[in-house]
């Protein structure tokens, strides 16, 4: 697993490592299909 902490370039995007995380959506935006308040403390919980 050397490569997991070196940059990797995904089209236009620079990632400074190699581990993401999926959309695990729960459909929390709403109708206006904009991410809310709801939806940026879920992914918080997720990142912590």
């Amino acid at each position: 697993m050397p490569t997991l902490f070196t940059p990797i370039q995904v089209g236009e995007l620079l990632l400074p490592n190699r581990i993401v995380m999926a959309p695990l959506t729960r459909v929390r935006a709403g109708s206006t299909h904009i991410p809310n308040d709801m939806m940026v403390d879920y992914y918080a919980q997720r990142a912590s």
